[in-house]
């Protein structure tokens, strides 16, 4: 019998730790918390803790990125804007253990490889080792997963050590980029539930008017009542409701949103960094300081 590669050992421990965290908080995590909550959980030696020189990853931080790829084309997980999500099938997959698990997606992902007519030698999904000759960076789709991660971290940061008025200022400065025409920025002080207001037109004549709530709490979760205090600010039929936040919105605050009378969007902080990634060509220099980008960009695959 073929003894099992370290690899494939670290991966099926910190696969299945990493599902069982997403199961416990409800099914999704930032890919960064999942990790942190693994070095809580799990104890890691040595070899498992060795920095690759060339990217200054961790070896078995790497073979997770390398092996969620595997689980995404099966179907277990799925990851956006830094979120890692456990799947109804990734859920079932669990009762199989963590060996079983990892090998059906191992399987699930040659499947997919072979339906796409991918190239068998770059397929690092078998039974191979990686070692200190970093296999894994040929694994295009994993090592670029590390860098989103990493750079999306480093833009929470950055946005997390703004004060509440300098993220009012950013929603404000980005909704001038998407072509609205803003009204107010509350100064500070009580602002009666409303921080941004915003118009179609320069002179407020057209349809709609925009009430923006603006939460600066990365930590936490903005709750449905709050959504439905905005809902009471606005007081026009026509009017439209945005809130904003630098963390996410609970379960309740979205069901709340979604079944409001008037029109609520909501965005949270992945989605707020979408916009500014897409409207971020449109802006000033002085509106792209107040958030700096630099775009770096990698071959592309072919799905």
């Amino acid at each position: 019998m073929k003894k099992k590669s370290r690899s494939k050992e670290i991966a099926e421990k910190t696969i299945f730790a990493s599902f069982q965290i997403l199961k416990e908080a409800g099914g999704e995590m930032r890919g960064s918390e999942v990790v942190e909550k693994l070095r809580e959980r799990l104890t890691f030696d040595e070899y498992e803790n060795f920095r690759y020189e060339k990217t200054g990853y961790i070896r078995w931080e790497s073979i997770l990125h390398f092996f969620t790829i595997d689980c995404m084309k099966a179907g277990y997980m799925r990851k956006q804007s830094g979120m890692w999500i456990l799947t109804e099938e990734g859920e079932e997959a669990m009762k199989l253990g963590a060996e079983k698990l990892l090998s059906t997606a191992t399987k699930k992902y040659r499947e997919w490889d072979a339906l796409n007519k991918q190239s068998k030698e770059s397929d690092l999904s078998q039974d191979i080792d990686i070692d200190d000759t970093e296999e894994i960076s040929q694994k295009q789709e994993a090592l670029l997963s590390q860098y989103e991660s990493s750079a999306l971290d480093g833009i929470r940061e950055f946005v997390n050590r703004k004060n509440p008025y300098e993220f009012q200022d950013l929603v404000a400065e980005l909704l001038k980029a998407m072509g609205y025409h803003i009204a107010l920025v509350a100064p500070k002080g009580r602002d009666g539930g409303i921080d941004i207001i915003a118009y179609t037109d320069p002179l407020g004549v057209n349809s709609p008017r925009i009430i923006v709530q603006v939460k600066h709490r990365p930590e936490n979760n903005v709750n449905s009542d709050e959504i439905q205090k905005l809902s009471g600010t606005m007081k026009r039929n026509s009017d439209v409701g945005i809130f904003v936040t630098s963390g996410d919105f609970s379960s309740p605050a979205k069901q709340e949103a979604t079944s409001a009378y008037k029109h609520i969007e909501l965005i949270d902080f992945s989605r707020f960094v979408k916009l500014w990634i897409e409207y971020y060509p449109r802006m000033s220099d002085e509106q792209k300081n107040m958030l700096p980008l630099h775009p770096v960009y990698f071959l592309g695959s072919k799905e």
